[in-house]
Order: structure tokens, then sequence, then C-alpha cells
């Protein structure tokens, strides 16, 4: 039998709306939550039914070294001044050889944190930017 060996955190892509950003350093928080609604029969005092509720999705978190680049920021910016402009997009698993692997997907996101870097004189870390987006639906591909 051959052995499958799991895949690494490190090796991922962010892509939305087609563009690929390869520079995030972490992605957090995509995955789906189901409510539980909990009911108890009139006759069944003992018994407590739990039946499937709504479907939400968490924030996810993306973060990175602050560069130059105003895509990412101008995109949070627009929806600040109350222009939401939603995208879908794709966090992307990679294998050793730099082949995508995994695929999830998420549909109508729009930024609605972004938090810049925590500066320290006496530090020699790379400033990391994090943008938090809010989205409609996460599907593994």
């Amino acid at each position: 039998m051959e052995r499958v060996d799991p895949y690494k955190n490190f090796r991922f892509l962010v892509e939305l709306d087609g563009i690929i950003q390869a520079s995030f350093s972490e992605a957090s928080g995509y995955g789906s939550d189901i409510e539980v609604i909990e009911y108890r029969e009139g006759g069944d005092s003992a018994t407590v039914r739990k039946l499937p509720g709504k479907v939400s999705y968490p924030d996810i978190t993306l973060k990175r070294g602050i560069t130059d680049s105003r895509e990412l920021y101008d995109w949070h910016l627009s929806a600040v001044s109350g222009k939401i402009q939603r995208k879908n997009g794709s966090i992307i698993v990679l294998d050793d050889t730099g082949t995508e692997k995994i695929r999830w997907n998420f549909f109508s996101a729009w930024p609605s944190k972004w938090h810049g870097p925590d500066l320290n004189a006496t530090s020699k870390d790379i400033a990391i930017e994090s943008l938090t987006i809010s989205c409609e639906r996460v599907e593994r591909a």
C-alpha cells in the first residue's frame, strides 16, 4: 500500500476573483457551523430531539507581511465608505511540488476588518497586516 502523507500547512495560496496572492503567512477561520435546535416533544420529558438549524460561515482572517501593495487595503477602504465589493475566492493547499491538491472556495466575500502591523523599534520581526473577510458560503471543491 502506498504511503499518503498529510499536506504541510505552510504551502498555500489565496485567490480573490482570479488574482493569486501567494504572500499570505496565515489563512484561518474558514469552515461552517450548523445551529442545533433542541426540541422536546410534549409527552416525552426525558428526550430532547436535536434538529439542524441555520448554517453559518465564520469570518476568514488573512495575514501577510505589509508591502507597498494597496489592493487589499483599498478593497477594505471601499467597504468603509459604504461601497461593498463582493468577491469570490479560494484557499488552495499545495503539495511539495507546488501542485494544487485541495481547494476551499468562498463566495460573496467582503472585507469587514483590516488591522495594521504592530510596530516595535526593538523587534526584528516582519510587519504583519491582517484582513478579515466575511463570506456567505464556503465549500471544499
